[in-house]
């Protein structure tokens, strides 16, 4: 069993000083829009994975005209307690520890304590860019696999100089061909290691996506997700180093793992251009369900499960799958979020479930 017992926030985003107690199965966080609901998610975000799930800089989530924030949660897994605590000041290095004792490697904390984040915002992976999918792919990713997450923070590093050295020749007009050469040497294999475990992962994915989605709809339509790749093609290494005068002239890699996407498709055409909203919905729930179903195959436990204003975005028969599968337990710990309480009270009254209601002023 895996839950979060409690949760103290300081001069984090909105919450000058505050503290919740949780309950091991259903926790609803009910208030007007606007009193930080979303917030206290993001919090337990932080806790899990040591960043926040909306905002890119650690400084946007310290409250406004303060120095610093403070995010400590205490959790219970397999019997044993735990406190985790997250930290940011400004000017200094951010802090994580566990029960007191500071981390050396983030990365060694990631995983440990998961948590699966359905919100509004999901809707990005399909409308936004290439590097919305591949980010959420290599965080679940991450989670299950701690030496894929230390490969892709090598790959990432090397790619960075390397594109560094390409600027720097296209300035100078002259490239160090050795140096360059040593980079590739590095960067290569990394790369062809990202491309087999991200495939097999997609291979491992795509069963229980489906099982999921067809659920949701009930057998309504064909959905897919396809991953592309440069690395698919067999001769990648030979082109890559036939790109090298365009990678020179555009002054950054041009072929790689980096540009890897994942198509979302609805029958054979993208669910971007072609899928309603009620099927995008179903598509991105079904994704997340699968990522949450992943996490606990992988792990033997399962995520706590954040839901943010799910009720207030999803239609009555998506509502009323995902009860079903809460009332048939299928979950451990859920947190969510309803800016309505008589409406969150109505629809869980049939959940037989320990249930608790946190109101916010």
């Amino acid at each position: 069993m895996f839950t979060l017992q409690s949760l103290s926030l300081h001069n984090f985003k909105n919450y000058a000083d505050f503290s919740a107690l949780f309950c091991p199965a259903i926790n609803c966080i009910v208030g007007a829009n606007g009193v930080g609901k979303t917030n206290m998610l993001d919090a337990i975000y932080y806790l899990s994975l040591s960043k926040s799930a909306f905002n890119s800089h650690d400084l946007h989530s310290i409250r406004h005209g303060e120095e610093l924030f403070a995010v400590i949660g205490k959790f219970e897994l397999n019997s044993k307690r735990h406190q985790v605590l997250c930290g940011v000041q400004q000017g200094q290095k951010k802090i994580l520890k566990l029960d007191q004792a500071p981390y050396q490697k983030f990365t060694d904390h990631i995983g440990l304590f998961p948590v699966v984040l359905i919100a509004p915002q999901d809707h990005e992976l399909i409308t936004e860019g290439s590097e919305e999918r591949r980010k959420f792919f290599d965080s679940i990713i991450s989670q299950i696999d701690h030496a894929y997450m230390l490969q892709l923070i090598q790959h990432n590093h090397y790619l960075k100089q390397r594109n560094a050295l390409l600027k720097q020749a296209k300035e100078k007009g002259v490239w160090d061909n050795d140096l360059l050469a040593t980079y590739d040497a590095l960067l290569l294999p990394l790369a062809e290691q990202i491309f087999e475990r991200r495939k097999a992962f997609i291979t491992q994915l795509l069963p229980t996506f489906l099982a999921r989605y067809q659920y949701l709809t009930e057998g309504a339509e064909d959905v897919q997700i396809q991953y592309e790749s440069d690395l698919e093609n067999p001769q990648f290494k030979t082109q890559f180093a036939d790109n090298l005068r365009k990678d020179f002239e555009l002054q950054r890699t041009t072929l790689g793992v980096h540009r890897d996407d994942y198509a979302f498709l609805l029958g054979k055409h993208a669910l971007k251009k072609f899928g309603s909203q009620g099927q995008q919905k179903s598509f991105l729930i079904a994704l997340k369900l699968a990522h949450f179903a992943v996490i606990y195959q992988q792990k033997g436990i399962k995520p706590i499960l954040l839901l943010d204003d799910v009720f207030d975005k999803l239609d009555d028969k998506r509502i009323a799958k995902l009860l079903e599968m809460v009332a048939r337990q299928d979950f451990g710990q859920i947190i969510l979020t309803d800016a309505r309480p008589e409406r969150s009270k109505q629809i869980l009254q049939h959940i037989t479930v320990e249930k608790q209601f946190i109101e916010l002023f």
